[in-house]
């Protein structure tokens, strides 16, 4: 049992990393849009995100320091100082989405407007980051937004054609999409899974949890069961929009749409249970966001950090956090839909993929950190295959983004 619970902080890096409210939306529309010519996309980014977080677990592990720790004093404080700034100003995008994600789901249970959520919302992840204990916190939300395994229920549910989506996973896009919008979500789809909070967040999880050497095990189970897992969730979403939607030529831009098929397949209960995954996986990753810009900021400026300590201990760590909940509450209260807001932070956060997978790359190289446990020959060429890939990412997000307009 006790070995179960170790592997919760992918579980919950997963799902806050994969299945969030931009994700359920942007792989619903894909599915809706493209039928499954995108899924490749979803396994690759899967790939690449496990060769990336196994480093940096096994860094945190040997090390017993998180990555961005490490990066600062490898690499030299300016280069470190760019990859904080890209990197939290991405973080905070995202944390305001995944408010907003929780808003939405609660409207959806409520039919009260999203808006006046928001600010309890913001409240709920605030005091469940300062109360609740880092393991109580990982186990409780990464299990209970395993409820978002209704997706795959309901794609079985819903007598889907298999054969029709078989024949589309070698297909390029359909006749009323062109190639640049078929670009353009490739590198949001692309990005959602190598999003920089994800291996900060496992990083600084595992010193949390007192990772050592002996733990190498727990912490290559948390990549290789909770990111496939993700992936997994990924593709059912994809799936269930390309049964229900792409047939009718609809297009998704709500989560209420997102969750359409699970009700048409499975009824009421079916409708509960996902609302309930949708609200877990939003307020996990709001946590998970949260965290991920206290952590990095703290281990940049070099102050006390983490929920393992007091927090008169870690006053500052906690005043980052707290700032940051408030300043992503305050900007979806500029109405902007928390939707488009993930979306366009999917595609800023290709532009800063580079910045924090070659330093993680560099550390993971480094014997005076790593000892014996540096990669090997297998471990480098992945890694420098997956940073080609998001070197050319990087170069192509924001042009795809202004010739399609973000993907209209």
């Amino acid at each position: 049992m006790k070995r179960l619970f170790a592997i919760t902080l992918g579980i919950l890096t997963a799902i806050g990393g994969f299945v969030d409210i931009g994700d359920l939306v942007a792989n619903s529309e894909a599915g809706a849009r493209f039928g499954m010519r995108l899924a490749w996309v979803v396994v690759v980014g899967v790939v690449g995100i496990c060769v990336y977080a196994e480093m940096a677990s096994r860094v945190a592990a040997v090390s017993r320091r998180p990555v961005f720790d490490l990066v600062r004093e490898r690499l030299g404080a300016r280069i470190a100082l760019v990859n904080l700034t890209g990197s939290y100003l991405i973080t905070l995008m995202t944390l305001g989405a995944e408010i907003g994600g929780v808003a939405l789901a609660l409207h959806l249970a409520s039919s009260v407007h999203y808006l006046l959520w928001v600010p309890l919302a913001a409240v709920a992840v605030w005091v469940v980051l300062w109360r609740v204990k880092f393991e109580n916190l990982e186990r409780f939300f990464g299990l209970l937004g395993l409820t978002l395994v209704v997706f795959v229920v309901a794609l079985f549910a819903l007598h889907t054609d298999w054969s029709r989506l078989g024949g589309e996973l070698t297909n390029g896009p359909p006749e009323s999409e062109s190639w640049a919008t078929y670009g353009y979500f490739t590198v949001a789809l692309f990005a959602a899974a190598m999003t920089p909070y994800e291996v900060f967040f496992l990083s600084s999880g595992g010193v949390e949890e007192n990772w050592t050497r002996r733990d190498l095990v727990t912490a290559r189970a948390n990549v290789f069961v909770g990111f496939p897992l993700g992936g997994v969730l990924s593709l059912a979403l994809m799936g269930c929009a390309a049964v229900v939607f792409e047939p009718l030529s609809v297009s998704v831009d709500s989560i209420g749409q997102t969750v359409l098929p699970v009700a048409l397949a499975l009824g009421k209960v079916g409708l509960a249970v996902v609302i309930i995954g949708v609200f877990a996986a939003t307020f996990g990753a709001a946590l998970e966001t949260g965290l991920s810009s206290g952590y990095t900021v703290a281990q940049y400026f070099g102050w006390e950090w983490g929920k393992r300590v007091a927090p008169r201990q870690a006053a500052r760590f906690h005043t980052v956090v707290l700032t940051s909940v408030v300043l992503g509450a305050a900007l979806l209260l500029t109405t902007i839909d928390p939707v488009q807001l993930t979306e366009y932070s999917l595609v800023f956060s290709a532009v800063v993929l580079p910045l924090t997978y070659l330093p993680i790359l560099v550390v993971a190289n480094d014997r005076d950190y790593l000892g014996d446990q540096v990669n090997g020959r297998v471990r480098n060429l992945l890694g420098v295959t997956f940073l080609v890939i998001i070197l050319i990412v990087a170069v192509a997000a924001i042009p795809l983004m202004i010739i399609t307009g973000a993907g209209q």
